[in-house]
């Protein structure tokens, strides 16, 4: 399976008596199989998470209640802080330098994980360390972070996922991960009939992270590949933080105005008003997975589009804003008018006060959808830095905000700044600069005004 890139690159002989256009469109449609089989493993995974898990987590906050459930959603997104420290933003630069440089995928698999090992080794002592600054006499809280903060050592494993994405095999990831999940949704099914403690339900989120990573390993050694084969190497790893290092302050400025809601409600209100928020939240970002799994699966076709021909490449990009739009707007326009409704079946009366933060919330997957895709751009152009420009602006508005919004209005205000935030960093930031002002009008056209503004495809 190593091989599978490589051999990739070799083109039947008859290809080349074909003009460019025509051989370019043969190519195409040879690579959409693939890609549609990828996005539907992908989409298996995760309907599967949004389901079962969606289910399972509803059920876990019902019997918590909403302040022992604002504790746990607290921890989990305080270490979530530190994550861009343990991945280095390296997802879609291991991915695109396996397609554009297969001979050296064993260097660099090797160097991605040796990275992300360092990675997770100073992040984990990075919570460690800032979480009796903000909870310096909450004992518990500090006890639940540290167990949480564990799974920050095993995103090494992330490697074999960037990996099987860029061969567009992610059904090997999904399961491995999906093996490991259906256990542990098993589990805390059991420990709640079993009246198991908040601590009970937090070492089982660390055991399905080790589980799940011991998993990625077995299946890559399974498909043919071999972790004993992966080499390291000094001029990869200056080559990788290189074009990663911008991609770490945007992951870092992303997962701030992400979750940063929540930390300030804890600190700034109570546990209970983060448990009734985080109902909200994990209702709305439930459908973050589409834009993921659909731009994650045509990467691969977009860099290959842009080695043929500059229109065909901007045609495939103008299509994925198309389509992520639309499903976008099918996830928001019903769940605004059913907020209340579907957060009073799924979560009961003790976390009614979401459903009018689910109503705003649900808004962000507009520009959540659009900022996905768009990542892609960033990438294939060797732009991180223009990327983090506007996820850090982005953040700056979502703390200010929430400074501001917070005391008075709680979780609807927390609801408020991240929607003012996402539409900043993920579409009006882009109208500022020459270089992204394309993908702004790309943007709008998705958004069904360019029969107002009539934008045509130039710089």
């Amino acid at each position: 399976m190593q091989n599978a890139v490589a051999n990739s690159s070799v083109r039947p002989f008859w290809l080349r008596y074909l003009s460019a256009s025509l051989r370019a469109k043969i190519e195409q449609r040879a690579h959409l199989p693939k890609i549609l089989s990828n996005t539907a493993w992908l989409f298996s995974d995760k309907i599967l998470r949004m389901g079962v898990g969606l289910f399972v987590s509803v059920w876990v906050a019902r019997y918590l209640g909403p302040e022992d459930f604002g504790l746990f959603s607290f921890a989990l997104a305080f270490v979530s802080l530190f994550s861009a420290f343990s991945t280095l933003g390296l997802q879609g630069i291991v991915v695109r330098d396996i397609v554009t440089d297969p001979k050296n995928s064993l260097e660099t698999l090797g160097s991605s994980f040796l990275l992300q090992a360092i990675g997770g080794v100073a992040a984990f002592s990075l919570a460690l360390i800032l979480i009796p600054v903000l909870r310096p006499h909450d004992r518990f809280a500090i006890s639940v972070v540290a167990i949480f903060g564990l799974t920050l050592l095993l995103k090494g494993s992330e490697s074999i996922k960037y990996w099987f994405e860029s061969q567009v095999q992610s059904k090997y990831a999904v399961l491995a991960e999906n093996a490991v999940f259906a256990m542990m949704a098993g589990i805390k099914i059991a420990l709640i009939l079993l009246g198991a403690s908040l601590l009970s339900f937090v070492w089982v989120t660390f055991f399905e992270g080790l589980f799940t990573a011991i998993s990625l390993f077995v299946m890559y050694e399974w498909t043919g590949g071999r972790i004993k084969a992966w080499r390291f190497s000094v001029a990869r790893v200056k080559t990788l933080l290189k074009h990663s290092w911008p991609l770490i302050l945007s992951g870092l400025a992303v997962i701030v105005y992400m979750r940063i809601d929540q930390i300030m409600l804890g600190q700034m209100l109570n546990n209970k008003a983060v448990g009734i928020y985080t109902a909200a939240v994990r209702i709305s970002e439930a459908w973050y997975f589409i834009p993921i799994a659909i731009s994650g699966s045509v990467f691969p076709a977009l860099l290959d589009a842009k080695k043929t021909s500059e229109a065909l490449y901007l045609d495939k990009f103008q299509k994925l804003y198309d389509v992520l739009v639309m499903i976008a707007l099918a996830v928001a326009i019903p769940m605004t008018f059913f907020a209340s409704q579907i957060v009073e079946v799924f979560f009961g009366p003790d976390f009614l006060a979401a459903g009018i933060i689910l109503s705003i919330h649900i808004w962000t997957a507009l520009f959540v959808f659009l900022g996905v895709a768009g990542g892609n751009w960033f990438l294939a152009e060797n732009r991180q830095l223009l990327a983090f420009r506007g996820v850090f602006l982005g953040m700056l508005i979502n703390v200010a905000l929430n400074l501001v919004l917070i005391p008075k209005y709680g979780g609807v205000g927390a609801a408020v700044a991240t929607l003012i935030s996402q539409a900043v960093a993920t579409l009006l930031i882009d109208a500022i600069h020459k270089e992204t002002r394309l993908m702004f009008r790309m943007k709008l056209r998705a958004c069904f005004l360019s029969r107002v503004f009539r934008f045509q495809y130039s710089a």
